[in-house]
Formats: C-alpha cells, structure tokens, sequence
C-alpha cells in the first residue's frame, strides 16, 4: 500500500523534499550539514558533542580502515599508517611539495614526475582522492544515521583559490564515496550564505571574508543586495595555515633543545612518533596561546615552553602573507579599504588573537565572527544545497573563477581567454590560424594562472585538432571556445570554421585520475562497503 502526503489546505499531493547535504572537506576537520526547519544545522557524532570529524585516516593491522577521533589517537602510535592534512595534498604532484615534504608524517611517494602524488601505507598505495572519500564516506554514513535515510547528494566545498586541478579531485573524491557533487562552492561564499548577509532587504553592502584554515587561506570581496551574493574579486593561498603555525612553533623548539636526540638537525624528522609527538604539542599551544599568556608541557623530559609573544612573533610571516592577499583582493575589486562595510572571519585559525587584531587593523574596522569559525562554512553549504533542491528561491550566487585561463601559443606564451576574477558560469573565445603552410593538426595546450610564460603556470590538460584541409599559413579560421561552469571547471572546443572540423575536451588534472581508475575505485567502494 503506498503512502501519500497531502496539503490539507489546498488539498494537492505535496511532493517529498529531496535530501541535498552541505560538506565542508577541511584540512584538519570535516562537517556535515543540512537544513532542519528552515535553518542549517550540522550534524554532531555518536557522542552528541562535536560536530568535527577530523580529518584523518587510519590503516590498521587487520585491514580496518578507521576515520576521525579514533583515527586521530593514531597519530602518535602508528604514525606511518595514519594520514592527516591530506586535502593539502589534492591535486598536487610530489613537484609541487618541494620544501613542504617533511611536514607530514606518513611516506609522501617522490616519482620524480607530474603524476597526481600518491602515499604509500605498508604494500599499497593511495591517492589524495581515494583517502578524501574514505573522509567523505564517514560524513555520508554520519549524516545517514541522522537522517534514517540514504543520501546521494551534496555539495562541497573548496578553498576559492583552488585550481582547475584541486576542483576536479574533490568532485571525483566524492563520486568515489558514492556522492553526486552537484556543486562546488567556494569556502568564503558558502560562508557569507550562512551569515545570512543579504537575507534582509535594504542597502547593498560589501564585505571580505578573511578564510584561514588549517592548510589554507582564501581572502573574498563580495558585494550583496537583496539575496545576491556577487563575489567581486578573490585571493589566497592553497598551502598557507594553521598547520604553518605548528611547523614554526615546531621548529622553534627544535632549536631550544640541547641535544635533538631523535633528530639528525632541526626541522627533519627522523623518528615519526617523535615527530608526531611535538607536531601534536605545538597544536596544543597554539590552541591555548589563544587564551593563556604561557604554554608549558614536557616530551621526553625536555621542557617545551612558548609565550604568546613570542608565538606571535613566529606567525607574523604568514599573518603577513595573508593581509598582502587582502590587498591583492581589493585591487581586483577596484575597492578600497573604507568600501569595505564588514569583515567576516572564517576558519578554525581565525581564533588566534593576533589573527583577529592583523585583520580588524588592516580593515581599520572590527571583525565579525559571531558564528563558530570551524562549523561557517558547511552550514553556509547546507543553504546552498538547499537552494540548489528549489526550497530557497530568494538567493543568488555570482561567484568568479581565482585564476586566468588561456592557451600556450608561439614562443611558450600565455594568450589568457578567460581572465581571473570572471563571473562564473562563463564562456569566451578567441580565433587563431596555422603558422605553417599545409598544417594538419594543431596541439592545443591550456593552463591556468598568471605569468606571462606557460612554463611558470599549471597545465591543466591538452588535445589536438587534427586532420586540417591543407590551407596556405594563415588561411585556416579556429575558433576557440572555453566553456566555465558553475563549479569553476573547464570544458575547450575548438573548430576549424572553413571546414567545420571541431574537437572538444572536459579539462581533467593532467595528474588526475582516468575514467578506469575511477571506476575500479568505485567498486572496489562497493565490494568493501560492508568492511568499511
């Protein structure tokens, strides 16, 4: 017998509400939300306190894999089989970690090429991608035990200055855990939504969301009115963070002890549960140093100490590095500071009380963070995936793509088609020609970034044109076309008008991950779901 719900007031069949949940795959911790009477809510663990999943992967013995608290108390025991900080590894090759690799704890696989970076746990070998959806998988089955239903959709969120790379690999983490991903939203907007700014009518106000997480920082520039968010203009950096702040109080220690013991020379670990160890007590102090004036703590009875002054003088740098991306920000935005009506602060980094002071000085102006940093941004996505169900029709997102894209053309050139900071979705074209007489084929090369030559740029994928009529050099007329989603990813046509000749490509990762290994991922989550 089937069950129907009907609208006692107009007597017609109401149709149920289709279940869309807000993710935020953080650096240190990941959340779940959805909407709850109208209101974003994000869903607490078994132990009805936290609502943080951590963002950490354990490999046991027996072949268990274990995600979050548990797996977190790993980090000191079994260092080499727990994996933290991965989404600092998304879409990135071992080239790209130089001067970063010993800062994680677990064996990072240098090949010497651009392929997607992989980490090794005993005899097998994982991708940023596969370890993000065992993460994700987790806030699946946390928010399906709230629900007592199956969900299959979601949106996620990335840093705004992620690129086409790190986009692609959080989608496909997701397909893995069994999501469809029908939006990638930007950290900074899905948190401006979940202020509510904008909600109530009156004056367009412009704002900065300042997101600085525990691997990286995000400046935003938004201007809204009447429940359009327009972000104007975006800046950041993808390794820049909270984690920065335990590698220099790290560092700092390392030169206090007399005698470094498990260490060959200070900033290289040689013994990982050592490692692991003053990694895990410099997150300490920095978590306490938000309060108290003086950390005090002992490992391997050496005394570790740290005031909050000088840990304010060992995070200066990177605070610094954060306001220059605010500035960088405002000049895209054609803004200046006294445009700028409030300053939102975002990420579990924001705590930090020079953090605050930095920004609130920089603005000249005091900074809003009246909600939880660490929960801002998976609420902000649960509204987002609510708007994209159809319950929300008042609100409108017009965000912006952080880095140019273009072609490589003669001399190793970069001719950008799409220019940062362009409303999203998007398309744009441009017509080249053959420089060579006969010319069949034309490779064309797309990157992404901002330097003039493509060889300091991120390639972002290729494909070639091929069986051109035999023209005069010159002659051939072909039009390209970049083609800009919503989620900020890329699709490239190009077509040869004379003869109608077209080509077109989805621009994957040139390290990422091919429809075969996506597939084998996929069931080899299925055949292990019941394990897992």
């Amino acid at each position: 017998m089937a069950t129907f719900s009907i609208n006692l007031k107009d007597g017609s069949l109401e149709q149920p509400q289709e279940i869309i949940v807000g993710i935020d795959l953080g650096t240190t911790n990941s959340l779940v939300a959805f909407m709850k009477d109208g209101h974003p809510v994000c869903v607490k663990g078994k132990d009805g306190e936290s609502t943080l999943v951590p963002s950490v992967v354990h490999f046991a013995e027996n072949e268990q894999v274990i995600v979050g608290d548990a797996a977190k108390e790993k980090l000191v025991t079994d260092p080499a089989r727990t994996i933290y900080s991965v989404k600092r590894l998304m879409g990135k090759s071992f080239k790209d970690l130089q001067g970063h690799e010993g800062f994680f704890g677990y064996q990072v696989l240098d090949d010497d090429t651009e392929s997607l970076v992989k980490i090794r746990v005993k005899d097998r070998f994982y991708t940023p991608v596969e370890l993000s959806a065992l993460i994700l998988k987790e806030l699946k089955t946390r928010i399906e035990g709230e629900l007592g239903a199956t969900v299959s959709k979601a949106v996620i969120t990335v840093p705004a200055y992620f690129n086409d790379n790190q986009r692609q690999a959080t989608r496909d983490a997701g397909k893995v855990a069994g999501l469809d991903v029908l939006r990638i939203v930007n950290e900074p907007t899905a948190a401006a939504l979940a202020y509510g700014i904008g909600n109530e009518e009156g004056e367009a106000e412009t704002i900065a969301v300042y997101d600085l997480g525990g691997g990286t920082f995000d400046i935003s520039i938004l201007r809204i009115e009447n429940g359009i968010f327009e972000v104007l203009s975006t800046n950041g950096d993808t390794f820049l963070g909270g984690d920065d702040f335990d590698r220099a109080i790290v560092d700092f220690w390392l030169k206090q002890l007399d005698s470094p013991g498990d260490l060959e020379s200070p900033g290289e670990y040689t013994s990982k549960e050592f490692g692991q160890q003053i990694r895990l007590l410099a997150e300490a102090a920095k978590k306490a140093l938000s309060s108290a004036e003086v950390f005090e703590n002992e490992l391997n009875g050496k005394k570790l100490a740290l005031t909050r002054s000088e840990f304010e003088n060992l995070i200066q740098p990177f605070v610094g590095r954060t306001l220059d991306c605010c500035k960088n920000a405002l000049r895209d935005a054609k803004l200046g500071i006294s445009e700028i009506d409030k300053v939102v602060m975002v990420g579990g980094s924001t705590r930090v009380p020079l953090v605050k002071k930095s920004v609130s000085d920089f603005f000249q102006k005091p900074v809003f963070d009246d909600l939880d940093p660490d929960e801002v941004v998976a609420l902000g996505a649960a509204i987002q995936a609510d708007i994209l169900a159809g319950n929300q029709k008042d609100l409108l997102l017009l965000d912006v793509t952080p880095l140019s894209l273009g072609i490589e053309t003669v001399g190793g050139l970069m001719d950008v088609i799409i220019p940062r900071n362009s409303k999203i979705p998007t398309k744009a074209g441009r017509q080249y020609t053959t420089s060579v007489d006969g010319q069949k084929n034309l490779k064309i090369s797309v990157f992404q970034g901002e330097r003039d030559l493509v060889e300091h740029n991120r390639k972002l994928g290729e494909f070639i044109l091929r069986d051109i009529p035999p023209m005069p050099a010159g002659l051939p007329k072909i039009d390209i076309q970049f083609i800009l989603n919503a989620d900020g990813i890329l699709f490239v046509r190009a077509r040869e008008l004379r003869s109608n000749l077209e080509q077109h490509i989805e621009i994957r990762p040139t390290y990422g991950i091919s429809e075969e290994e996506m597939a084998l991922m996929l069931l080899d989550s299925i055949q292990n779901a019941q394990t897992d």
